[in-house]
């Protein structure tokens, strides 16, 4: 059968996209860690102010997912791929098979340094098409060479789609995107508009080759089911999401302990699974493992909370019945 170029990852796909997954898979739930390098997140974007000196704590946090029975997939970037020592780390830990490697691509910070580097430019997106895929391409084919495995998902750095990305990664044989942040618009920034797309898992091409995985966000309240009309509207109003929200009129809540209490993602869990998400998408930044690297982990206490945040969510996934799962078994089990 002739393909077709695959539609944009931007636009909102039809209903009949939606995938379907085998008998007995169930709801389960991914944890995707956004693996990168440190830097000032106030800050300019810089192609080398930056480091690794949170590396170490990963190593803490790999310990604590085996003891809950996790499988994080770590979707890591350049400085992350070029680092002997999260190569020996990381690599070990997928050779085990107690984590499984993905591609994030962070432009900034990943050669060739063709563009101006700022704001706009770090959307891989909004690069030239050409020098998207370039970078992309130079990353795959370093994580290949460096971690002796064949990364299967990939999460554009600031969730920076492209129009031609899904080709991109089509081309490179790569089976899932997990860049789409529902309920999310990015414009204002110049990034894209997810504010419209859909919560579940759906296939981006008509071949069924490329299967997105939104991370999951929903909305919690009296008020939800109108969410994506009144929750962009009240955002021009000064503090009104969070007097709504206060109110248990209508609350947006990311599955991510960056920012969201224990408790609120509590609710979203339920909300998640009352409305048959397939599949949970849990995810965070790797540096939040360290104090002080991150606005969300600014001391040990934060740290502290971070973990709670953790252990209390996957102990009530398990109460609810919701398994986690890998990268491998969500390919296994999509319905083509």
């Amino acid at each position: 059968m002739a393909t077709t170029a695959s539609p944009s990852l931007r636009s909102v796909p039809a209903p009949r996209q939606t995938a379907r997954f085998a008998p007995g898979f169930g709801q389960r739930s991914l944890l995707t860690v956004d693996t990168e390098e440190e830097f000032d997140w106030d800050g300019e974007f810089s192609t080398s102010d930056h480091g690794l000196k949170h590396l170490k704590s990963i190593a803490q946090f790999q310990q604590f997912a085996e003891n809950i029975g996790v499988v994080p997939t770590y979707l890591i970037d350049w400085p992350i791929a070029t680092s002997a020592r999260a190569q020996e780390m990381l690599g070990d830990y997928v050779r085990r098979g107690k984590a499984e490697i993905g591609i994030q691509l962070h432009p900034w910070v990943n050669p060739p340094f063709e563009e101006k580097v700022n704001a706009y430019n770090s959307y891989a997106g909004n690069l030239p098409h050409a020098l998207e895929r370039e970078k992309f391409l130079r990353l795959q084919e370093r994580i290949v060479e460096c971690f002796a495995c064949t990364p299967q998902i990939y999460r554009a750095g600031r969730y920076g789609l492209g129009a031609q990305s899904a080709q991109m990664l089509k081309d490179r044989r790569v089976a899932i995107d997990s860049s789409v942040r529902s309920l999310y618009d990015y414009s204002p920034s110049n990034g894209p508009d997810y504010s419209q797309h859909p919560l579940e898992p759906y296939w981006v091409d008509e071949e069924r080759q490329l299967l997105e995985l939104p991370l999951t966000t929903v909305f919690w309240g009296m008020l939800r089911h109108q969410g994506r009309w009144l929750f962009p509207r009240l955002a021009k109003l000064p503090k009104a999401n969070g007097i709504m929200a206060r109110a248990g009129l209508l609350e947006r809540i990311a599955l991510t302990p960056e920012g969201v209490p224990k408790e609120a993602a509590l609710r979203g869990i339920d909300m998640a699974i009352d409305d048959g998400l397939p599949v949970l998408v849990l995810s965070f930044h790797s540096p939040s493992l360290m104090p002080g690297m991150t606005p969300y982990v600014r001391n040990e206490d934060d740290l502290d909370e971070l973990y709670d945040w953790l252990r209390s969510i996957y102990a009530y996934l398990e109460q609810r019945g919701v398994a986690p799962t890998t990268v491998e078994e969500i390919k296994a089990s999509v319905e083509v």
